[in-house]
């Protein structure tokens, strides 16, 4: 099994958008080699008799019907809110529809 190197560290960094110093690098690198090297050992056992793992559980759900009620008016809902106008709640804008990254 290939081992995982600073490149991918980085890589995978990137795509979670975290950022790590040197030595805190150092040891992610050693934690993701450790857990490979745990999940490797998985390849030693033998499983030929063995079925899937599909649930968990025996256990079936116990599902309710889904059925719409009011709980809180709107007015109700709107004394609570930090900002508001007449009918909604004003949230932070959290998406910038002009930017976009690869």
């Amino acid at each position: 099994m290939s081992k995982i190197d600073q490149d991918t560290v980085d890589r995978i960094a990137h795509l979670a958008r975290l950022e790590f110093e040197s030595e805190e690098k150092n040891r992610i690198l050693e934690d993701m080699n450790r857990m490979l090297d745990f999940v490797d050992k998985l390849s030693e056992l033998n499983t030929e008799h063995i079925e899937p793992l599909i649930y968990m559980s025996d256990e079936v759900n116990q599902l309710r019907d889904d059925v719409a009620k009011e709980t809180i008016t709107q007015k109700e809902a709107l004394l609570n809110a930090p900002q508001k106008d007449s009918d909604y709640i004003k949230v932070p804008k959290v998406v910038d529809r002009g930017r976009s990254e690869a």
